[in-house]
């Protein structure tokens, strides 16, 4: 029996097919540890899509390697998206790999263990828009988990290196993402998080329509599940049936996960994204007039190519005008592959760093004060960490795990990790709230 550890990097697609990776193992002659130090076969889940992902792999291989070299493990082997990206390239800067599977390859797992334990160089990465393999059935189910309805994107920005990594679109079936909901839910799943690249094109292709609301109405019939989180909703098929479920479906959080990019119409067009400033606008003011208590998060990007100061403070104007409740910047990263890549009037860095600041400084005081407004208020926790005997971390509805803020709670009496609490706020910070239990 070998011992096998996946080191996963990247986003919370990754953690999906790590998942899988886990459920495919030949339990025969493989079985999962927790500890790199225990492994004989290392396997790093690699991420890709910008410089500094990159850079986060390649040192994980290479401390990967360390314990290959030291006799700890026998083998390293990579997946993931710089896996897709870069096979040959890996393999000759680091011969210690021995093997590597691209993102449309997860099926192939364990002839890539097998392979690689007779002294093969097995590389995979030719199956790019494969069907979604169905069958995760987790040993350890979380209170929060992930499920993946869709693989790959059609967007095609310009910036964006993802469809050649991922491959087009591919939904699920309505009924295979129920089955997978409904086994989570059934070994103690809470919160189930829907993903995808752009999870309002879910099912176009299968159905010839966007079908996300039919599958968060579907899903939210399943009688122990407490809350629907859904990530990475793009605005250009953010349909009127999808507001009237957040609108009318209780088990949908109000939380909605707008990637936006840019608001300036030249910048849009040239990121090739399929919106535009008007129909933004349209959608957020939709959206909170319909569902008042919405929490609205987004992503920016600062210093695209010809990203002009009348865009930027077109940008700036905006994201002050419409006050998102959570907020993220990243400067754009020059990606070989990408039409962006090629683009006149590349900005310096130097200038990126000054924006990304700018508006971070900005958001900083918008977030204090949307926060600041919940004082007094009730709000219901999900429980996650425990400081000590009387404090405790977790989250409301207004937070998804790991990319927002935090609740702290402070109870007189133990909680149980996992357990949905109901708490008076007492205070804020900047990102954070503080409460007390009721």
């Amino acid at each position: 029996m070998n011992n096998v550890h996946i080191v996963t990097l990247g986003c919370s697609k990754n953690d999906v097919d790590s998942s899988m990776m886990y459920s495919l193992l030949d339990k025969n002659k493989y079985q999962m540890v927790n500890e790199p130090s225990q492994a004989d076969i290392l396997i790093v889940n690699t991420c890709g899509f910008i410089d500094a992902a990159k850079e986060e792999s390649i040192d994980t291989i290479l401390e990967s390697v360390e314990y290959k070299n030291e006799g700890r493990c026998k083998k390293v082997l990579l997946s993931g998206c710089l896996a897709q990206r870069y096979p040959e390239e890996l393999i000759k800067e680091i011969p210690e790999i021995d093997g590597i599977i691209g993102t449309g390859n997860i099926d192939y797992i364990n002839e890539l263990l097998d392979r690689s334990l007779a002294g093969d160089l097995f590389i995979k990465t030719d199956n790019l828009n494969s069907a979604y393999i169905e069958g995760i059935r987790k040993e350890v189910v979380n209170t929060t988990e992930y499920v993946k309805i869709s693989e790959g994107c059609n967007n095609n920005c310009s910036y964006c290196i993802i469809p050649s990594l991922r491959g087009k679109n591919r939904s699920r079936k309505i009924e295979d993402i129920y089955s997978e909901v409904e086994y989570l839910v059934s070994k103690g799943a809470r919160e189930i998080i829907l993903i995808a690249q752009n999870t309002t094109d879910y099912g176009i292709d299968l159905y010839s329509k966007y079908s996300l609301a039919n599958l968060i109405n579907k899903i939210s019939k399943i009688e122990d599940l407490k809350w629907i989180r859904v990530l990475y909703l793009y605005p250009d098929h953010f349909t009127d049936e999808l507001i009237e479920e957040f609108k009318n479906n209780d088990k949908l959080v109000n939380y909605v996960d707008m990637p936006l990019q840019h608001i300036s119409d030249d910048v849009l067009k040239r990121m090739n994204r399929k919106t535009s400033k008007e129909h933004i606008i349209k959608t957020l003011k939709n959206l909170r007039k319909s569902v008042p208590d919405i929490v609205i998060r987004t992503t920016f990007i600062v210093g695209f190519p010809g990203e002009s100061d009348d865009d930027f403070n077109q940008l700036v104007d905006f994201i002050e005008d419409i006050k998102f409740d959570k907020l993220g910047v990243f400067e754009y990263s020059k990606e070989e592959g990408t039409r962006a890549a090629s683009l006149d009037e590349q900005i310096p860095d130097s200038i990126k760093e000054e924006r990304k600041n700018e508006i971070m400084a900005i958001q900083s005081e918008i977030s204090a004060e949307i926060l600041s407004k919940k004082i007094g208020k009730k709000l219901e926790v999900l429980i996650e960490e425990e400081v000590d005997e009387e404090n405790y971390v977790g989250r409301t509805y207004m937070d998804s795990p790991e990319i927002d803020g935090v609740t702290y709670v402070h109870s007189a009496k133990n909680l149980e990790m996992g357990s949905f609490v109901q708490i008076d706020v007492v205070d804020s910070l900047d990102y954070d709230l503080v409460g007390e239990i009721i």
